[in-house]
């Protein structure tokens, strides 16, 4: 029997890996599975970015393997994206560092700052990818709480009353998913401040930034950031270009130097023509954003019809793809509740324990189907809740 690496112990398969292959095996042609948990957009992208990499496909030059660092072109989009939408002045050839796709940016981080028994700061509820890395790079997972209370927002009055002598890393992620959370300028200063004070380096996953929030934002523009703060963003939600695993990491050379020096040994490149097409989806304007945030307005409206259907809470200043919200509290157990729904449904919504301890209670609708298979949920929800009430009545009486 082959023995697996002690780093995969306490590493387990991703729950959306395992999970929906559960759900694909409850589709049927009577009653197909709509999915609403995971948050892959089904929109396209601009069409200037498809007519891109079709024609650099096509050229007979366009094969090879590329620079680690990305072409020209697509550093430069990125520059121009961060000067037009926060306001930050970014250096194309030695403060950007194109990805495939920025989940894997948060392991070439880990890998390159980290060393075995430092700590990592990693928010509660948060993006399970965080933890999950820093347990395979051998770090000691240190989460930190965001608060109900405060609306999702950290309590670094408590961090900087507690020991972070040992942190090496802090992710944050604002737009924070799945809370919707967006932080105020006052917050990521301090948040920075923090970081300064005790020499670690802070990382902010921003792909949300301009779903359905009217003041983007990028860690990078605080002041004092440049020396403690990197930043990962990406195509994919924004832009509609999930599959196409198109992001980067932003940051001071010396910080972003070190990132390339993990990932030049991890990969040879990214294809041209995804490159190209980066590059054009870059341009996007204004106009092009209205019109998508337009549409999911429309899906986060009949997302929250389905959440008053099951007696749900929300907020309704979340940003992001996401509506997260409350479990009643008669639910007992929210994954047993949200299992008892997929089935007698077949409507997937994500239960909040995936994302920590703290979203143990909340369930997380993605805005990411149709406005009509969101319409075809509720009915069947509302079928499926007015017939567990009858049955509920009917027991009461006997």
């Amino acid at each position: 029997m082959i023995k697996t690496a002690n780093r995969i112990a306490n590493v387990e398969e991703y729950y959306f890996s395992r999970k929906l292959a559960e759900v694909r095996g409850l589709d049927t042609p009577a009653l197909p599975v709509i999915n609403l948990g995971i948050g892959s957009p089904d929109l396209a992208p601009a069409a200037s970015a498809i007519e891109a990499l079709n024609v650099t496909a096509q050229k007979a030059n366009s094969h090879g393997y590329q620079n680690y660092k990305g072409i020209p072109a697509l550093r430069q989009g990125v520059q121009a994206f961060y000067k037009n939408t926060y306001s930050v002045n970014l250096n194309a050839e030695t403060e950007i560092l194109p990805l495939m796709g920025s989940k894997e940016g948060i392991m070439h981080i880990a890998m390159a700052f980290v060393n075995e028994g430092e700590e990592v700061l990693i928010p509660d509820p948060g993006y399970p990818t965080y933890s999950s890395v820093a347990k395979l790079v051998g770090a000691k997972v240190r989460t930190y709480k965001l608060q109900e209370s405060l609306d999702w927002g950290i309590d670094v009055a408590a961090l900087q009353q507690s020991d972070l002598s040992n942190v090496k890393v802090m992710w944050v992620n604002f737009p924070h998913m799945p809370t919707g959370r967006v932080a105020s300028r006052e917050e990521l200063k301090a948040l920075v401040d923090l970081a300064r004070k005790n020499n670690f380096l802070i990382v902010n996953d921003n792909p949300y930034s301009l779903i359905l929030n009217d003041n983007p934002q990028s860690i990078l523009a605080i002041e004092g950031a440049a020396d403690v703060a990197l930043e990962l963003n990406s195509l994919s939600k924004s832009h509609n270009m999930a599959g196409w695993r198109i992001g980067w990491v932003a940051g001071n050379k010396d910080l972003v130097d070190a990132v390339l020096r993990v990932k030049s040994n991890m990969d040879s490149g990214m294809f041209l023509g995804l490159q190209q097409a980066a590059a054009e989806a870059l341009k996007n304007g204004k106009e092009w954003f209205t019109e998508l945030n337009a549409v999911y307005k429309k899906r986060r409206t009949a997302a929250r019809q389905i959440l008053d259907v099951l007696g749900c809470t929300y907020s309704e200043k979340q940003s992001g793809l996401f509506v997260w919200a409350k479990a009643p509290d008669h639910v007992a157990d929210v994954e047993k509740w949200i299992d008892e729904v997929l089935y007698g449904t077949h409507v997937f919504i994500t239960p909040g324990f995936i994302f920590g301890e703290g979203g143990s209670r909340f369930i997380r609708i993605s805005l990411c189907a149709t406005e009509e298979k969101l319409q075809e949920a509720l009915a069947r929800i509302q079928k499926f809740v007015a017939e567990k009430s009858v049955v509920s009545n009917l027991t009461s009486q006997i």
